[in-house]
């Protein structure tokens, strides 16, 4: 018997120090959170979503996407966050969004997809999109749901500037141009309140 002692002993080890990699991975923040859960189903979407190569079109079609996530990060906040200030801000973005996804569904029943052909606004729609991951990744999630909410929201919202600019450059519609502008505006000065908060609540 005591021949077998030393790796029963080892064995049972192995399973105490698996057990316990398995929980601290279990209970990590970064990989329970619902925020960059709902980031990462909108790249997906985003990514498989067909691309006319009409910058107005595919602006209004991704931009659609980007906000129906924006507004469940702000869902997400409204029940799961404790801060009212942040919570009011969570109805705002709500607020705001959803009234410019009708705006957007709007243009897109009415419009077809026009010559010339941009390609490089694709690419760019691309690359805003992969650097706000990329910010989004390098944050330290911390299980907070008031604080993640709103430093996720500010890279959030820089892609839409990001992507707003790129079709102000390349855009040749009066709604969609109208309503990039409108995104600007709106989303800088989120931002702003948005960094200040997390100043203040770190």
């Amino acid at each position: 018997m005591p021949h077998f002692r030393l790796p029963l002993l080892a064995l049972a080890f192995f399973g105490l120090v698996l057990a316990s990699c398995s929980k601290s991975h279990d209970m990590d923040p970064a990989h329970e959170s619902v925020y960059m859960t709902i980031m990462m189903d909108m790249m997906t979407q985003m990514d498989a979503q067909a691309k006319t190569q009409d910058p107005d079109h595919d602006f209004a079609a991704q931009m659609v996407l980007h906000h129906e996530a924006a507004i469940k990060m702000a869902q997400e906040e409204l029940k799961s966050g404790t801060n009212q200030e942040m919570k009011t801000t969570a109805q705002t973005i709500i607020t705001k969004q959803q009234a410019e996804i009708t705006q957007f569904n709007a243009f897109l029943s009415g419009h077809q997809p026009r010559q010339p052909l941009v390609q490089q606004f694709t690419q760019l729609q691309k690359t805003n999109m992969d650097k706000m991951m990329a910010s989004s990744d390098k944050r330290t999630i911390t299980g907070r749901a008031d604080y993640d909410f709103a430093q996720l929201m500010v890279d959030h919202h820089q892609a839409a500037i990001d992507n707003s600019e790129a079709l102000l450059v390349h855009g040749r519609e009066n709604t969609t141009r109208a309503l990039a502008q409108a995104i600007i505006a709106d989303q800088r000065q989120e931002i702003l309140a948005l960094q200040d908060w997390l100043t203040r609540n770190k």
